[in-house]
């Protein structure tokens, strides 16, 4: 046998060699998993390359590090196509395992072949490319071994490769997985290389292929040099990645910090922002004595437009309103919407002359009506104003009195604006104390239902009633609808209030069928909000079943602008009321934009004209001629007509005498609590029991 020694310094660069290897492939796979189409192609390439340079490299070093006493010499051919098959088979093995976002067993095993037969392939046509003679022997457990060891190795290189492509801490188990797969590959090699036998003679073809010559020195030079700039490249990419990332994150925040602070609507600031401006102000003003002003605003009439043209002409509104109030301010002065239709203004410096005057500035801007396409829309402005520190010296407490002012100029005729006094507080404090109240009214059994009768034309054949909300206060008496609904419907309180009184309507008429009155009816009310919540027909099917009342008993009345807001939808609505036996009616007819072609589908049964319209009826007035006509509109689409608020006997017998169907008010009968509507039945014509003014269910 040729005895064979070897160079320590070239092996130890074979094992750093493969440790750099291994290493940069497991980073270059990082850069594979966060990449994207092409770009993770090249980077599946260049990695792969990579590593099967550096797989390649670790196995001619080691060669070279074979000592024989006479000069070796390599097929360049051979030498090449090792090299070939080392670089396909790393690439190809780095398609199999890395990419992807899961790592199946099957993905697994495929690659490990792949990989390890390249790694075999290579060392073994490396050998071959030895040009010695005679030709080498081998001992074939060892080469057995070494096959297995090419595959272990392997399959743990991509294992490895695909689970520390990211995560924390992956740097350190990065070097870690990079010495076991550096010292698993070097210990195939130099298992291989174990399973060469040499025969005595053995010479070497003297005028072919290279020698060793500084040979070791140029392959490691290169090598480390395409894997340091590999690696170099792999760096700077999650360096440019980081980068981006933290630009994108700092943008995402930009954003946030945007929608947090910020109206979705307008972009004006939203109530957070004001909060936090208006506490700094504070500070600021204190500090330094100075005075700042404080504007509470809100659109008069605006519920109006929401009702009759519908949210989205709203908003359009609110839209045009914000851009108008910015026009009007100066630099340092900040506006902020804080919902619905409430803008604040946050005025640093401003006296009271200066923030009156400012705030007629806005009242006169707002008042000028608003061109949106086809709609000419009219609304005002309600202001209250206060003073730091004369009116306030918390941020609480300036928000309230600034609210209780707006309060106070909107009972006061509206469109205009008010400065803040003390007296204004306690009326706020009032308001807000009754609508405290109003979440335990149900609770506590304080609402209760008055009626008021409705009867045919003539005025002897009571038909049934009309059911009214009220609340029996236990402090400040019995309170009338316009007290407290318009609370109720902004703290959506109306639903469940709307619940109870369809639960006691059907509950009392229940009461009077099994008393003998199966022919009356009973009507009820409804809001926006009810109108619309999703589980009312259940709601009212329980309610139906539950007191087993018949088909038509109970009505559910609607004002034009809530049955014209969404016709569709309202079709479909009062479709699904009709199947489940609820007839609807609709209220205030006459003073909304009502479509006839949309009026004609809705399948209504009644259509109650306003009061508007009776409380100035005269025989030769022109309001006769225009209730006259809604009389033949009826007619042709087969509803019963309705007139509410009859007050002399003129208008009935003219009401009579044009053929309404139904009348209903004061002269006929005034709400009247269920107890004693037995009385109300026995003398009707008598004098009314109660001196109220009928208020329906939903305030204007």
């Amino acid at each position: 046998m040729l005895l064979v020694t070897w160079d320590s310094v070239l092996v130890t660069v074979s094992l750093i060699v493969a440790f750099i290897a291994a290493f940069t492939a497991l980073d270059t796979a990082g850069r594979v998993a966060v990449s994207r189409g092409c770009l993770a192609k090249m980077w599946l390439i260049g990695g792969g390359t990579a590593m099967g340079i550096g797989i390649w490299a670790m196995h001619f070093i080691g060669m070279l590090a074979m000592m024989m006493p006479m000069t070796m010499r390599y097929d360049i051919t051979l030498t090449t196509v090792s090299l070939l098959v080392a670089i396909l088979s790393a690439i190809f093995a780095f398609a199999q395992g890395v990419q992807g976002s899961h790592l199946t067993p099957r993905r697994l095993v495929r690659g490990a072949l792949i990989l390890g037969s390249g790694v075999v392939a290579m060392h073994y046509i490396g050998m071959n490319a030895l040009m010695i003679e005679p030709a080498i022997r081998w001992d074939m457990p060892l080469v057995a071994l070494s096959v297995v060891i090419a595959y272990a190795a392997s399959g743990a290189a991509l294992w490895l490769a695909f689970h520390l492509r990211q995560g924390e801490s992956v740097w350190i188990m990065r070097v870690c997985a990079a010495l076991v797969m550096g010292i698993a590959i070097a210990g195939m090699h130099y298992t291989g290389m174990a399973a060469a036998e040499y025969s005595m003679p053995s010479t070497m073809q003297q005028h072919h292929g290279i020698s060793e010559d500084g040979l070791a020195v140029w392959v490691t030079v290169i090598t480390l040099s395409i894997l340091g700039l590999t690696l170099l490249v792999s760096m700077l990419d999650a360096q440019l990645r980081a980068a981006r990332l933290a630009a994108k994150l700092k943008l995402a925040n930009s954003e946030l910090r945007q929608l947090a602070m910020h109206d979705n609507l307008t972009s004006l600031p939203n109530r957070v922002l004001l909060e936090q401006q208006l506490t700094a102000q504070i500070k600021q003003a204190t500090l330094q004595d100075e005075t700042f002003a404080l504007m509470f605003m809100d659109l008069d009439g605006f519920k109006a437009v929401n009702d009759t043209w519908g949210h989205h002409v709203g908003d359009r509104l609110l839209i045009a309103v914000a851009e108008r109030l910015r026009v009007q301010l100066g630099e340092g002065v900040l506006l902020a919407r804080l919902g619905g239709d409430e803008f604040v203004l946050l005025c640093p410096q401003y006296n009271d002359l200066q923030a009156s005057a400012l705030a007629q500035r806005l009242v006169n801007a707002i008042d000028a009506p608003f061109e949106l396409d086809r709609y000419s829309l009219r609304v005002s402005l309600s202001i209250g104003i206060v003073v730091f520190p004369l009116h306030g010296r918390s941020q609480q407490e300036m928000m309230f009195n600034a609210d209780s002012a707006m309060y106070h100029t909107k009972h006061s005729g509206r469109n205009g604006w008010c400065l803040f006094e003390p007296v204004m507080s306690a009326v706020a404090q009032h308001q807000l104390a009754l609508a405290n109240d109003l979440w335990n009214a149900l609770e506590y059994q304080e609402m209760c239902l008055f009626y008021q009768p409705k009867f045919r034309a003539g005025g002897t054949v009571l038909m049934g009633f009309e059911a009214l909300l009220r609340w029996q206060h236990p402090r400040r008496g019995l309170l009338m609808p316009d007290m407290f609904l318009p609370r109720a419907e902004k703290t959506g309180q109306i639903v469940a209030l709307g619940n109870w009184v369809i639960n006691e309507a059907c509950r009392q008429l229940k009461q009077w069928h099994d008393e003998g009155h199966r022919d009356w009816s009973v009507s009820v009310n409804l809001s926006a909000l009810q109108f619309h919540q999703r589980d009312l027909i259940d709601s009212l099917r329980h309610a139906l079943q539950r007191y087993q009342l018949p088909e038509g008993a109970l009505m559910l009345e609607i004002t034009e602008n809530i049955a014209m807001r969404d016709p569709q939808f309202s079709q479909q609505r009062i479709a699904e009321l009709h199947q489940l036996g609820v007839k609807v009616a609709i209220d205030n007819f006459g003073i909304g934009y009502a479509n006839l072609l949309h009026l004609k589908h809705l399948e209504a049964t009644e259509l109650k004209i306003d009061r508007a319209f009776i409380n100035s009826l005269r025989a030769d007035s022109e309001d006769a001629t225009v209730v006259s006509a809604m009389l033949t509109l009826a007619q042709s689409l087969n509803l019963r007509m309705v007139a509410e608020g009859v007050e002399t006997e003129e208008q009935q017998r003219l009401l009579t005498g044009l053929g309404f169907d139904t009348l209903q008010g004061y002269l006929l009968g005034k709400p009247t609590p269920a107890e004693r509507i037995g009385e109300f039945t026995a003398a009707f014509n008598a004098p009314p029991l109660f001196a109220e003014h009928p208020l329906p269910l939903t305030s204007a």
